[in-house]
């Protein structure tokens, strides 16, 4: 088969859900109501509900949540806050705009996400809160920072900007969602996620109402009501009527979405297992945002790249840079900063084209251009 292949295709999606997101879209223009209507409260009460959680605050994009939720919690100046760097650097943007020191840890090299031991080891008197993010639709090693957390009594913000439905099983044995596991979590309804938008969007999830309230206040400049700010650090964030609506449809498809994923990762790995490289491990409540495989070295990632993008196959590296390697943060850690897994990861790592409505045939033709480029 010859032929190209999209890295990602909107549009199919979109055709695939066409008349529901028609209605809805013609609906909330019909009501006159665009700003913190029905369908957000419904959206957030539905989002909620999925996740296992007792509160949803939608807002204008996942680095909106992040900032807010870590506002809400009163971090600021002088406090600490622990993630990783392998996320770009959405964490640390939001961390720093509150004044706090983003803190950068080691990742697991095989999972790729925060390492437990890492996390442990950098905790410090002004630690105030840890951001583990479940990178690529994989959860971070939940119990574990949970349990880390708890007995430092720090806060635990989930970054699962990628992990719509992922789940890891509690000591119960029993699937608990992202999100569902920290004091707080933030969601990005970016339009490539697995729950997207059409347009940006986000929100945080919590269970403890008086955090929600603080949320709620923040998201619409501080107010307490009408015109009066009862809270500092507010700001125009605000998830609104139109993409809710979108929102509602596309959360009905979460779990056949997140299913075709995880079939097509399957065709992957039966299609690549032979060849030098590595595949992501798989586990059951993975939900592959992005289908991500290791090369041996920079070189040859560079040159399997190279030969997908000249074959018309689309790729990307998510991410090339950590963020301390970002030149807007050179300053902040000037070269105090070593993450030698970290670091050797984003110079390995390729995405490979992952969507629902990708056929075998496509993925048949990526996995045929890769043993081109690896062999």
């Amino acid at each position: 088969m010859n032929g190209a292949v999209p890295f990602g295709d909107l549009k199919r999606q979109y055709e695939a859900m066409r008349p529901e997101l028609d209605a809805a879209i013609a609906r909330t223009l019909a009501s006159g109501w665009y700003i913190l209507g029905e369908q957000v409260a419904a959206f957030e009460a539905e989002f909620a509900a999925y996740c296992g959680a007792s509160h949803c605050v939608g807002v204008a994009s996942g680095a909106e949540a992040l900032y807010l939720a870590l506002a809400a919690l009163g971090i600021g100046p002088g406090d600490e806050v622990i993630t990783v760097a392998n996320a770009c650097m959405y964490q640390v943007a939001a961390i720093l705009q509150v004044g706090a020191l983003p803190v950068l840890v080691e990742v697991d090299p095989v999972t790729q996400n925060m390492a437990p031991a890492a996390f442990e080891a950098a905790i410090t008197s002004a630690t105030r809160a840890v951001i583990p993010v479940h990178l690529f639709g994989r959860m971070a090693d939940m119990p574990a920072i949970m349990d880390i957390a708890t007995s430092h009594d720090l806060v635990v913000v989930e970054d699962a900007a990628q992990a719509h439905g992922a789940f890891l099983l509690d000591d119960q044995g029993q699937p608990q969602r992202a999100g569902a596991w920290g004091h707080l979590a933030c969601f990005s309804f970016y339009p490539s996620k697995n729950l997207g938008a059409i347009g940006d969007g986000g929100a945080m999830i919590t269970d403890d109402r008086l955090l929600a309230e603080a949320l709620r206040r923040l998201r619409m400049y501080g107010w307490g009501k009408k015109y009066e700010t009862v809270e500092v650090g507010g700001r125009n964030s605000r998830l609104d009527e139109l993409q809710a609506a979108i929102l509602r449809v596309k959360l009905l498809y979460l779990e056949q979405g997140n299913q075709a994923r995880r079939e097509r990762a399957a065709w992957y790995r039966q299609l690549l297992a032979d060849l030098p490289l590595t595949l992501p491990v798989d586990e059951p409540g993975m939900v592959y945002h992005l289908f991500v495989i290791t090369l041996p070295d920079h070189a040859a990632r560079e040159h399997l790249r190279q030969t997908l993008l000249a074959a018309g196959i689309g790729c990307d590296v998510h991410y090339p840079l950590p963020a301390h390697q970002h030149p807007a943060y050179a300053e902040l850690y000037d070269g105090t900063v070593s993450l030698p897994v970290t670091e050797d990861l984003a110079g390995r790592i390729l995405s490979l084209p992952m969507f629902p409505e990708l056929t075998r045939a496509e993925i048949e033709r990526v996995c045929a251009v890769v043993r081109q480029g690896v062999v």
